[in-house]
């Protein structure tokens, strides 16, 4: 039994998060339901991540890979030399498909590699140099150093 959750009292208590609720509000919407085709996330380093979806039957030419903003859309469709084929059965699922990932900001897709019917796609998180700690140098001339010393106790000068 699954239920959705209610984002509403969570929308009127908060200002500028209405895009994080439309994502978690559309995942509970998925698309594919069917988990078709299945796909593992991996994290590989702090800022790198690879999804690896496994994809038996397909050739790279099959397959295409959209990055556009904050989303990935990896989507196969099987030639049509297959329907040529007469199969007495058919376990490998092998069906057009269309699979999204909502990126996160500032997530770029690197590179993409496909063997034994598994596609890995690498991501790399590259956050730009404004946006970076920095540390910023306290000034002040030589003649007038920055020193903090305590209030002098004129009892204790005057002994």
């Amino acid at each position: 039994m699954r239920t959705d959750f209610d984002f509403t009292p969570y929308r009127r208590s908060t200002v500028g998060f209405d895009h994080l609720f439309d994502l978690l509000e559309k995942g509970q919407r998925s698309e594919t339901s069917d988990g078709y085709p299945a796909f593992d996330i991996v994290r590989d380093a702090d800022d790198r991540f690879r999804i690896t979806l496994a994809v038996p039957g397909f050739k790279a030419e099959d397959i295409e890979i959209v990055a556009q903003q904050n989303q990935l859309t990896v989507s196969g469709k099987p030639d049509e030399e297959d329907a040529t084929r007469v199969y007495l059965h058919r376990g490998i699922g092998r069906r057009a498909f269309e699979r999204r990932f909502q990126l996160a900001d500032y997530i770029e897709v690197g590179s993409a590699s496909f063997a034994d019917g598994l596609l890995a796609i690498e991501l790399n998180r590259v956050v730009p140099e404004a946006m970076k700690p920095r540390k910023i140098e306290i000034g002040g001339s030589p003649d007038n150093p920055r020193r903090i010393e305590a209030p002098r106790d004129k009892a204790l000068e005057d002994a």
